[in-house]
C-alpha cells in the first residue's frame, strides 16, 4: 500500500536536512522506536515496539539508506521488519524530500508498505490513519529537537541528546483518533 504523509519543521531546509539524514539522532524521534547497532553509514539495525490493544508487537528492523541527493534533498530507505514472535513482517521502501516553504521546511514522505501475516491482519484498515499519526508525532519530535538544537548552538558546546526510554507505540489510541478524523471528514463533506 501507497502512504503519503508529511509535515513543516521551523527550520531552515539545511538544518532539517542535517538532523533527518543523522539516522542515530533521528530514529528515537518516531514514536517506538530505538536504534539497535549502526553497520556502516547507510545500514541501520532497529527495534520498533507496537501494542495494538492487548496484542504487543516487537520488530527487529533492518534499514538501508538507498539513495542521499543532497541537491535535491531527497533521500530513500529501505526497511526490512520482523516481528520477534513470528507474527509477520513488513517492507517498506520510504521516500523523503524536503522543500522550502515560507521559511520553513515541508518535508514529504511516500512509504511504499507491504505487510505479511498476522501483523497484516491486526492492521488492515488503520494502517493509513494511524501511519499519518505517527508521522504527526515524529514531527512534532523532530521540531522539538531541531529546537533544542538552536537554543544549543548559542553554547560552546552542544550537550549530547538525553536518551528517553522507549514506549510501545498505542496502535489502538492511534486507531481511534485515526477513525475519528475519518468520520470527522465524511461527515464535513456531507
Amino acid at each position: 500500500m501507497r502512504l503519503e504523509n508529511n509535515f513543516e519543521v521551523a527550520a531552515a531546509p539545511d538544518r532539517a536536512w542535517a538532523l533527518l539524514n543523522d539516522v542515530p539522532r533521528v530514529v528515537p524521534c518516531m514514536p517506538g522506536a530505538e536504534l539497535i547497532e549502526t553497520i556502516d553509514e547507510n545500514t541501520w539495525k532497529g527495534r520498533v515496539h507496537v501494542k495494538l490493544g492487548p496484542v504487543s508487537l516487537q520488530f527487529e528492523t533492518d534499514v538501508v539508506r538507498e539513495l542521499e541527493d543532497a541537491a535535491a534533498r531527497r533521500v530513500v530507505l529501505a526497511t526490512k521488519a520482523r516481528e520477534l514472535r513470528g507474527r509477520g513482517a513488513a517492507q517498506a521502501r520510504i521516500e523523503s524530500s524536503l522543500s522550502e516553504a515560507a521559511g520553513r521546511t515541508k518535508v514529504d514522505i511516500v512509504t511504499e508498505l507491504s505487510l505479511q501475516g498476522a501483523v497484516a491482519q491486526y492492521g488492515r484498515g488503520i494502517v493509513p490513519g494511524v501511519a499519518a499519526q505517527l508521522t504527526k508525532q515524529f514531527a512534532d519530535n523532530v521540531a522539538a529537537l531541531l529546537e533544542r538544537d538552536s537554543s544549543q548552538a548559542s553554547e560552546a558546546k552542544r550537550a549530547p541528546v538525553a536518551e528517553h526510554p522507549v514506549q510501545a507505540i498505542g496502535g489502538l489510541r492511534l486507531g481511534l483518533r485515526a477513525l475519528r478524523s475519518r468520520l470527522a471528514r465524511i461527515f464535513r463533506r456531507g
